[in-house]
C-alpha cells in the first residue's frame, strides 16, 4: 500500500497544483516515506517544491518532547534554513505571521485513532486558520492503526478542550483526511481542503487490522507511543491519566499497563470479571510487577495488569474494547475501596477547572457512572452503545475507504 506521502513524491501530476506556490509542511517525527526519509528531507530534494515553512504539533517536528505540557521552541531548519513553528509552545493555534509565511500547507501526521491523541486538535486548527486566511490545506494520508471499530461517549458540547476537538467518540474509526472532511463539514468552513488519499488500504484486513504490519516500519508519533499495541490500548489507558493509578510511563510499556504499589491484583481482575466479563475479551490480561522510572510512582515497585493485544491467538479485534475495559477497572476499584482516592486533580492540557479525568472523556458521565455505588455495567453500555450509533451514522458520509 502507499501513503499519501509517497503518492505525492512518486507523482508529478499530483503535484502540478503546487507549482508555483508557497509550501508549508505539518510534520512529526514519525512523518517518514516508505524509505524512511522525513516528509521535510523528501520533499525538499524534489526541486519543484517552494518549501517556505514547517510546523510541530506536541511533542516537536523533529525531536520527542516526553510529557504533556512540555512544550517546543519555534526554530530555524539547519539544514534547509526555513522557519519551524511551535503549535505547542506559546501558541497552540497559528499566529497571523506564521499564516503569511505558506499558501498551501501539508499534513502529513501519523494520527493513533483517538480523539484525546492532539493532533486531531491541531487538525482542526489548522482548518479554522486556513479558512480564515484563505489558505489550501491538503492531508496526506495515513492509516488509522487501530482501524474503523468506534467506541466511546460523545464529546459533550461546551466541553471541547485541546484533546476534544469535536463531538467523537473517544476511538473515531476514522483517518486524518476524513476526520478533515468531517471537521470543514461540522465546522462550516469555507476553506480549499484536499486529500492525498491511501491507496490499497485495508482496514479490516489481518493481522494489523488498520496497520499494514509487515510492510511499513513503526515509528513512534509521540515519545509514549513505541508500538502498533500501544495504539490498540490507548482508547482506554489513555484515561489512566486522569488517576493516581501509573499508566506505565517511565518503562518500556507505557500505556499498555496500569498498576499501583500495593494493588491487590487478583482481587481487582476477579471484580471486573464480576461486574462486565463481556468488557473483558479479545485481550489477555496478566498479572505483572513494574517499576517506573519516571512519573507516576516512580521508583516504587508497583502491582499491576498488562493487557496484551498482540497474540493473535487472543486478541480479537471486533471484541476489544480497550475504553470498556478500562471504565470497569476503575469500577472495581471504587467497589473494592470506595474511600481510595482515584482521580488525580492537576492541570491536564491546559484545563485548570475541570478534573482530567472529565477533560479526557469529554464531560463526566463516565466519572459519574464509577463513583455511583448503584450503577451497573449495562447503564454505562445503554449511553455508550447509543452514542456509538449515533457516529456510525454522522461519520458515513465522510468516509473515503
Amino acid at each position: 500500500m502507499k501513503f499519501g506521502i509517497d503518492r505525492l513524491l512518486a507523482d508529478p501530476a499530483l503535484r502540478r497544483p503546487l507549482a508555483g506556490r508557497r509550501v508549508a509542511l505539518l510534520a512529526h517525527p514519525a512523518s517518514l516515506t516508505r524509505g524512511l526519509t522525513h516528509s521535510l528531507d523528501a520533499l525538499a530534494a524534489l526541486g519543484d517544491l517552494r518549501l517556505t515553512a514547517a510546523f510541530g504539533p506536541q511533542h516537536g517536528l523533529r525531536g520527542d518532547k516526553q510529557d504533556n505540557m512540555v512544550e517546543s521552541p519555534d526554530f530555524t531548519d539547519p539544514v534547509h534554513g526555513i522557519p519551524v513553528f511551535s503549535l505547542y509552545g506559546e501558541v497552540r493555534r497559528p499566529t497571523d505571521a506564521m499564516m503569511d509565511t505558506f499558501d498551501v500547507l501539508l499534513v502529513d501526521l501519523q494520527d493513533l485513532g483517538c480523539r484525546v491523541y492532539t493532533f486531531v486538535t491541531t487538525l482542526r486548527y489548522m482548518l479554522e486558520a486556513c479558512a480564515r486566511h484563505r489558505k489550501s490545506l491538503w492531508v496526506l494520508e495515513r492509516p488509522n492503526p487501530i482501524g474503523r471499530p468506534v467506541e466511546g461517549l460523545l464529546l459533550q458540547p461546551g466541553t471541547e478542550s485541546f484533546v476534544g476537538a469535536g463531538a467523537m467518540p473517544m476511538r473515531h474509526g476514522m483517518t486524518l483526511g476524513e476526520l478533515a472532511r468531517w471537521f470543514v463539514h461540522t465546522l462550516q468552513l469555507d476553506v480549499d481542503c484536499q486529500v492525498v488519499p491511501l491507496e490499497g488500504w485495508n482496514p479490516h484486513a489481518a493481522p494489523g487490522y488498520g496497520w499494514p504490519l509487515g510492510e511499513r516500519t513503526w515509528v513512534n508519533p509521540s515519545p509514549n507511543a513505541p508500538n502498533l499495541c500501544m495504539a490498540r490500548c490507548y482508547p482506554g489507558t489513555v484515561m489512566l491519566e486522569g488517576t493516581t493509578l501509573s499508566e506505565g510511563r517511565g518503562t518500556t510499556r507505557p500505556l499498555e499497563l496500569f498498576g499501583e504499589p500495593g494493588l491487590d491484583v487478583p482481587a481487582l481482575l476477579e471484580t471486573m470479571h464480576a461486574l462486565a466479563p463481556a468488557w473483558l475479551r479479545g485481550c489477555r490480561l496478566r498479572p505483572c510487577w513494574f517499576e517506573p522510572t519516571f512519573h507516576k510512582h516512580a521508583g516504587v515497585l508497583c502491582a499491576g495488569v498488562q493487557v496484551h493485544v498482540e497474540d493473535p491467538v487472543h486478541y480479537d479485534p471486533r471484541a476489544f474494547r480497550p475504553w470498556r475495559l478500562m471504565a470497569v477497572a476503575f469500577k472495581a476499584l471504587r467497589r473494592l475501596q470506595p474511600q481510595r482516592p482515584l482521580w488525580r486533580e492537576f492541570p491536564y492540557e491546559y484545563e485548570r477547572d475541570r478534573l482530567a479525568i472529565d477533560v479526557i472523556n469529554g464531560g463526566d458521565p463516565l466519572r459519574r457512572w464509577v463513583d455511583d455505588p448503584a450503577s451497573a455495567a449495562g447503564d454505562l453500555e445503554a449511553l455508550a452503545s447509543a452514542d456509538e450509533a449515533a457516529w456510525q451514522d454522522a461519520r458515513r458520509p465522510f468516509l473515503i475507504y
